[in-house]
Formats: C-alpha cells, sequence, structure tokens
C-alpha cells in the first residue's frame, strides 16, 4: 500500500523549481521520449498491419484463404453438402465450389495465356469484386455482373482485357488445351464467349490472366460434369488461418487435403513476419532510451534531495517509504508518458490521411500515388492486443528504471548526508 504521505512527497519532487530547473527539464524531457516512442510504436506498428492486410488482399485477389481438394484423383462429385458443411464453421464467411483450367484466349489484337475459374452466379454476387468499398466503388470498372449467367457470359480482368484489345460486349475465343477427336484427327477444343464484364483488383497476375465463367459452362468446357475441382474457403480474418484450418479439415472429413494461403505465399509471409518482428524491436529501444532518460533524472534528483531524504529519515521514514517515494515519481513519470503517447498515437492514426494530404499539398507531392500503389491513401489496422502489449512495455520499463535510484535513496545515511549538507 502506498501512504498520502507519499504520494504528496512524490507530487511535490515532481513540481518545479528555480533552482531544481535542470532536473525538471531532464523530467519532461524523459516524458516527451516516452510519449514519441509509444506513439511511434502504436502508428508504425498499426500501419504495418494496414499495408500487410492490404497487401494480402492484394495477393490473394481473387482467391480463398483456404483451398479444399481431394487427397487423392478421385474427382470431387458430392460437393453440396461439403459446401453447406464448411460455410457452417466458425471463423469462415463464405464457401463456394469452382472449376478451374488453363486456356489461350484470342483476341482481335492478340492472344494470351489465361486461367479459367468457374464460379455460380450466387456465388459471384458474394465475392469481393462485387463489394462496393467505403466510397461505393467496386472492382468491376467496366459493364455488369448482372450479365453473368449461364450461356456463353465471362468476364475478365483489365490487363488482360488491354493485350486482347477487347472491352464488354466484344466476343472472344477460349482454346483448350484439351483436344477433341474428329475425322481428321484430334483438334484443339474452341468456343467463342462474350465479355460482360471488366475488373480491376490491383494485382497484376489476376488482372492479366484471370477470366470468370459461369461455373455449368465450365464444367462443360473443361469436360468436369457434375464435378468441382476444388473448394476455396473465405475467412472473416485471414490472419487467422491457424485456428480456423483444425476446425475447417474436422468438418471435411477424411479424405480431403487443406492448401492454406500462408502456404501458396510462405516466402512472403516469412518476410514480412521478419519485418514487422525486427520493427517491433527497433522501435521499443526507443521505449527503454527514454525510460534510460528517466533513470537518470531520478538519479539526478536523489543526489540534489539528499538533505531532504536524511530530514525524512531522522523524523521516522522507513527505508521503504522513501523507496516508494522515488519509484512513484518515476512511475508517473511513465504512466503520464505512456497515456499521452497512446492518445497522440491513436488521434494520429484517425487523421493520418488528412495530415500527408495536408503536406502532401504544402509540398505539392502526392505520397501514394492510387495509380502507382493501387490505395487512395495510408492504409492502417490498429490491433487491440498489439496496442496493450507496447503500453504495457512502456510502463514496465518505466518502473524497472526507478528502482536502482529508489534504491539509492532507500540506502542513504542520514548522518552522513545531514554531515556532508
Amino acid at each position: 500500500m502506498i501512504a498520502a504521505f507519499e504520494w504528496m512527497m512524490a507530487a511535490r519532487y515532481l513540481r518545479a523549481r528555480r533552482k531544481d530547473g535542470f532536473i525538471s527539464l531532464t523530467a519532461v524531457l524523459s516524458v516527451v521520449g516516452i510519449v514519441l516512442g509509444v506513439a511511434t510504436l502504436i502508428i508504425v506498428m498499426s500501419v504495418m498491419n494496414g499495408f500487410q492486410n492490404t497487401l494480402i488482399n492484394q495477393l490473394l485477389g481473387l482467391r480463398g484463404h483456404v483451398l479444399v481438394q481431394t487427397a487423392f484423383t478421385e474427382p470431387m462429385r458430392d460437393y453440396e453438402p461439403l459446401v453447406e458443411r464448411l460455410r457452417k464453421v466458425e471463423g469462415v464467411r463464405e464457401a463456394r465450389p469452382i472449376v478451374e483450367g488453363q486456356a489461350m484466349a484470342v483476341g482481335p489484337r492478340q492472344s494470351a495465356g489465361v486461367m479459367v475459374h468457374g464460379i455460380r452466379p450466387q456465388d459471384i454476387a458474394r465475392h469481393d469484386i462485387a463489394k462496393a468499398d467505403a466510397k461505393g466503388r467496386t472492382k468491376v470498372i467496366a459493364g455488369s455482373l448482372a450479365d453473368f449467367t449461364p450461356g456463353d457470359s465471362i468476364v475478365l480482368g483489365t490487363r488482360l482485357a488491354d493485350t486482347l484489345g477487347v472491352r464488354p460486349g466484344d466476343v472472344i475465343t477460349l482454346v483448350s488445351p484439351q483436344t477433341t477427336a474428329t475425322p481428321f484427327g484430334s483438334a484443339p477444343r474452341m468456343r467463342d464467349y462474350t465479355i460482360v464484364a471488366v475488373f480491376s483488383v490491383g494485382n497484376v497476375l489476376f488482372d492479366s490472366t484471370y477470366i470468370f465463367m459461369p461455373f455449368e459452362d465450365a464444367q462443360t468446357y473443361f469436360r468436369q460434369k457434375d464435378q468441382a475441382s476444388e473448394i476455396e474457403v473465405v475467412l472473416n480474418d485471414p490472419r487467422k488461418i491457424n485456428q480456423a484450418m483444425p476446425l475447417i479439415q474436422d468438418a471435411a472429413g477424411e479424405g480431403f487435403r487443406l492448401i492454406s494461403w500462408e502456404s501458396l505465399n510462405a516466402g512472403l509471409v516469412s518476410a514480412l513476419k521478419v519485418e514487422r518482428n525486427v520493427m517491433f524491436v527497433i522501435l521499443v529501444l526507443i521505449i527503454l532510451v527514454a525510460a534510460f532518460n528517466i533513470m537518470s533524472s531520478l538519479i539526478m534528483l536523489v543526489k540534489d534531495k539528499g538533505r531532504d531524504i536524511a530530514v525524512l529519515r531522522t523524523i521516522g521514514a522507513s527505508r521503504q517509504s522513501v523507496m516508494k517515494i522515488f519509484i512513484l515519481c518515476g512511475g508517473m513519470l511513465g504512466v503520464s508518458g505512456t497515456i499521452i503517447g497512446f492518445l497522440l498515437g491513436v488521434v494520429l492514426l484517425n487523421f493520418r490521411n488528412e495530415i500527408l494530404g495536408g503536406l502532401g499539398r504544402l509540398l505539392n507531392t502526392t505520397f501514394f500515388p492510387p495509380e502507382v500503389y493501387g490505395i487512395d491513401g495510408l492504409p492502417a489496422l490498429v490491433d487491440p492486443l498489439e496496442v496493450g502489449l507496447v503500453t504495457g512495455i512502456a510502463m514496465i520499463l518505466s518502473l524497472l528504471m526507478t528502482v536502482y535510484p529508489a534504491w539509492r535513496a532507500a540506502s542513504l545515511d542520514p548522518v552522513e548526508a545531514l554531515r556532508y549538507e
């Protein structure tokens, strides 16, 4: 327990007086260091989370977070019950059967290799390319998904459309590597399709190679009648893939294998984790330096208050009481700096794009051109656990740095202190 007397003395020692001006300035600078360290760490980690989330979304593009495939070479026939089971798994937002295959797209300008993605019209209506962002925009930049119906309709990426020289309403020919027997020998399978929409997801691979085709048409085109190539599972939070995988495996049962987006992009995921961890350690060092400043200011305070400490000891104050006083001094500096840093970090995060916009207008530049980065502003994603960890580390370091000066103050001999005063 901390007595009111100890609170009073700690607050009194922290109040600036003329002769203690240098010590008070050092204490203020220590608080400023904690404020800047905590705010910087919160802002940088949140911005890195935002960039990582944006990169993951662009990387995944049009694919699910988990792919469910048959463990062997047997075709996936009875897929509807499996889809319903997967949709009921906790953390799963969507599950959809797909038919996938490669083909050659031939347009008026030239041809290109493509990946055909067969999907049901009701599933593409819930797909990410059909969802509007905060400004009401979808990834469909031309045409309409309402025309995506079985028959001969397809949807393709904007870079592929530019390569082929087509737009909505035009017709392209898909040439399958699977051949058809004719009286004159084997011939490639060819069929014409009408473009009903063009999309852009900001990922070069998907925008330049992907084609959506109605599920039934894809089954017919790739000769997979009543079959699905795999089932795409979309999670509410792709970062919780490790928690979701066992649940999805239990729902799928035996005879199926899972492929996560992390395993498909293992190198990039590993690099992101290393970069994030290194950045966290570097920024924590900023807080550590500020905490050392608290220690130095307390050491000077103990040196300056030697006579006061001796008087307190002679009138009955215990060593523990003196130690608590100086721990409170450093603790109040650390806690106040942490709280102010937390508030500053949250405020700057909320107004980050306005601040960048103002700096851009002042410097006559654009920090994140949408045509280059594919984003409208600086992304950020605040993780409450991370913020709690940052504030906790700042407070713990601040308190740890008070132990040595407080111990020195408690160990001061009253007789020696008064004699030399």
